[in-house]
């Protein structure tokens, strides 16, 4: 594809709407919330890979059709706008990415495990009355039942948690922006300057006062959990205790590994507090 396209990854309740929302400010840039691209992408992979029609596909023809899908899921936009698309799943796909996209970088928005389960309880906690599809019936009882099923292989955080970590100790580390929450609602201009001279965009004067919906009212209700995707229009540091039990957050504790330049040994990029 003739257009720049980057990606938009990283783990949940950590600001990838909030950026998202800054980033669409920029009419340069095409960006919002989660996209099904990446699940298109996902459905199409075992198709051509494997099973009785895995003889019909070469790597040549595999890459043809990818690349196919994704011009045609922006064919409407401008080529000269920088495509930024959003989802979770992009970070378990680093190899796809550089083969596809040698140019490609993948955003990754960051937080303490901690904040970020603190965060959907607190979410699911206002919603008293719904059983949100974040944890289903079977683990609604408790706030062990929620973290449980949150932190499992296949759930909100666990999936994520793992694909991050994939893509931060793999072979293609270099590829990754890390975005750390707490350095975007500390210091969004600061953050966003730093962004943009790791994609090579042209600086842009951003309005952290003013910040748009991303949109994602029809999905998070079907989720049964309203606000999931709403952002605050000021950014801003909020300061509260954790209503999580002791219990959970020593489970957590101690898991920030980006922070630790030893741990870093593929050279991904982190924009974090100072």
């Amino acid at each position: 594809m003739a257009r720049t396209i980057h990606f938009l990854s990283g783990l949940p309740r950590s600001g990838s709407s909030l950026l998202a929302g800054l980033l669409g400010q920029n009419p340069a840039l095409a960006t919002g919330m989660s996209s099904p691209l990446a699940v298109l992408v996902e459905r199409l992979l075992p198709v051509m890979g494997a099973g009785e029609y895995a003889t019909a596909f070469d790597d040549g023809l595999r890459r043809r059709v990818l690349d196919g899908l994704v011009e045609a899921f922006f064919a409407a936009l401008p080529a000269e706008r920088v495509a930024i698309d959003t989802n979770r799943a992009w970070c378990a796909h680093m190899r796809l990415i550089a083969d596809l996209y040698p140019r490609a970088l993948v955003i990754a928005c960051v937080r303490d495990p901690v904040w970020i389960i603190d965060s959907f309880e607190q979410l699911i906690r206002r919603n008293t009355y719904l059983v949100s599809g974040l944890h289903g019936a079977a683990h609604a009882a408790t706030v062990f039942d929620r973290v449980e099923r949150l932190m499992a292989v296949t759930g909100a955080f666990g999936a994520a948690w793992q694909a991050l970590q994939d893509a931060f100790y793999g072979e293609h580390a270099h590829r990754l922006v890390l975005v750390e929450y707490e350095a975007l609602v500390a210091d969004p201009r600061r953050v966003l300057a730093l962004l943009y001279e790791r994609l090579g965009l042209e600086p842009f004067a951003h309005d952290p006062g003013r910040v748009p919906q991303v949109g994602g009212a029809a999905f998070d209700a079907a989720l049964n959990t309203p606000g999931l995707h709403a952002v605050r229009p000021v950014v801003g540091q909020l300061h509260r205790r954790t209503i999580l039990p002791p219990q959970i957050v020593q489970r957590l504790a101690d898991t920030v590994f980006w922070r630790d330049p030893k741990q870093n040994p593929g050279g991904a990029f982190v924009i974090a507090r100072d």
